[in-house]
């Protein structure tokens, strides 16, 4: 197998080749690596993906179950998921041009594929309702947040909507739906540390240098409730339900903070009351200035 790949295989049915490298070992067949590489699979299901095409080499060359192992070099995989819990909701297209595209994306709607989501995400569905194989995103919501998505269309130009997050030069404003906090005067900035929680998949604050921070202020009195405006300055996980749940007003249906509480993911009646309101831009292509806003609304139930 050639370790050079002059470019990376199209997407099929929308999804993007997984990659792997392939290490010095005793591995006789690329079928026994993969077997014993990734257990949760089992070769049943390898030998099934290779019959049908979906393991390739670095040229693009279907792998068949008696592929001999060759340690340096580089294979493409296709996932797949048995089985996937339907998500009832579709995302709204905003707006789109030859670069951009702006979904407005529901609750429950993962952005991208990981763990037990593929076809259910925002982007496999646009790439096959738009058509477009190289859509990507340039930046990423939670599954449970709602609102506004920039996607990238085309990969030339990329690179220039990408280097507006990496330089902070997009405004993003959030609302939340949160306990009213009695005696806490707004608007405020919180800053503080976060680094990975336990189990993994959980951000928690700890003592050290601040490296993130939120701007939030009081939009509007629900009674017991606040509508939190929120602009995060940072952009670190889980940011903004990890401040408001240390502030001691967790947003209305977090089951990850203050402390986690496992869900149905069949269960769509408590959606996580946090909408990603609005991003602002001067387009790096035209210099125009570019305001996008959802037209969702945060409510106390219902999606």
């Amino acid at each position: 197998m050639n370790d050079s790949p002059s470019s990376l295989p199209p997407p099929r049915d929308g999804v993007s080749a997984s990659t792997v490298q392939l290490p010095e070992g005793a591995w006789a067949l690329v079928l026994d690596f993969l077997a014993e590489q990734f257990p949760g699979i089992g070769a049943e299901t390898w030998r099934s993906r290779m019959a049908r095409g979906l393991v390739i080499d670095a040229q693009g060359q279907p792998l068949a179950p008696s592929s001999p192992y060759r340690p340096g070099g580089r294979l493409y995989y296709y996932r797949e998921l048995a089985q996937e819990t339907p998500v009832p909701f579709e995302a709204e297209l905003l707006y789109r041009d030859e670069h951009l595209l702006v979904a407005d994306k529901p609750h429950f709607l993962p952005v991208v594929p990981a763990g037990r989501h593929l076809q259910e995400t925002l982007l496999l569905r646009l790439r096959r309702r738009l058509g477009l194989p190289e859509l990507a995103p340039l930046h990423r919501i939670d599954r449970g947040t709602a609102g506004l998505v920039l996607f990238s269309v085309q990969e030339q130009t990329r690179g220039r909507y990408q280097g507006l997050f990496a330089q902070r030069a997009v405004d993003k404003v959030y609302e939340a739906l949160a306990p009213h906090l009695p005696g806490r005067e707004f608007p405020q900035r919180h800053c503080s540390r976060l680094e990975p929680g336990e189990p993994f998949f959980l951000m928690r604050e700890v003592p050290g240098t601040p490296n993130s921070e939120t701007g939030i202020e009081i939009a509007e009195r629900r009674g017991a409730l606040d509508l939190y405006r929120l602009r995060p300055v940072t952009g670190r996980k889980h940011q903004l339900r990890v401040h408001l749940a240390a502030l001691g007003a967790p947003i209305l249906n977090d089951d990850f903070y203050p402390a986690l509480h496992p869900a149905d993911e069949a269960d769509f009646s408590r959606p996580l009351q946090l909408l990603a309101r609005s991003l602002e831009f001067r387009d790096p292509l035209d210099g125009r200035f570019r305001r996008f806003e959802s037209r969702r609304q945060l409510l106390e139930s219902g999606n």
